[in-house]
């Protein structure tokens, strides 16, 4: 199976869960597991936060954009915005790195996204903003477990 898709939306962090839910229905034609559902949801969530909170600081009018192409049983998925970007890329991404400690944000976000993806990439520019890319796979589902 095949299918693309694309959604955009204002960055403030109600929209959060908007992206969740509609990336789960998304990949409901995979069959997932619940474990790959929550997985899947988990990355979402966090590469979505990341770029209301951090690109664009809740600004509440700028666009959070998610595409994501299914082929076969991958999933890929690029959440975008054309905020601040990131300064530096490679320490963004060390575990419990974060210019919010303040808003008591932990600095997991993308070592949370890596163990539950297949991989991740991060392009950034300051200024233009910052796109985060994964992939996911998911299990095949045994023909005698199907519902007939």
């Amino acid at each position: 199976m095949n299918n693309e898709m694309t959604l955009s939306f204002v960055a403030i962090e109600e929209n959060e869960a908007l992206a969740r839910m509609a990336m789960t229905c998304f990949i409901t034609p995979l069959d997932p597991t619940i474990e790959e559902i929550s997985e899947f949801k988990t990355i979402v969530s966090e590469a979505v936060t990341n770029a209301i909170i951090h690109g664009y600081e809740c600004d509440g009018k700028s666009l959070v954009t998610l595409h994501a192409v299914i082929e076969g049983k991958k999933v890929t998925m690029t959440v975008r915005d054309e905020g601040m970007g990131i300064f530096d890329v490679e320490q963004a991404m060390e575990p419990m790195f974060t210019t919010r400690p303040f808003m008591e944000r932990s600095g997991m976000g993308f070592t949370i996204m890596e163990s539950f993806a297949d991989s991740v990439s991060v392009e950034s520019v300051l200024g233009n903003g910052t796109a985060v890319k994964f992939e996911k796979t998911f299990s095949p589902v045994p023909e005698a477990s199907r519902m007939r």
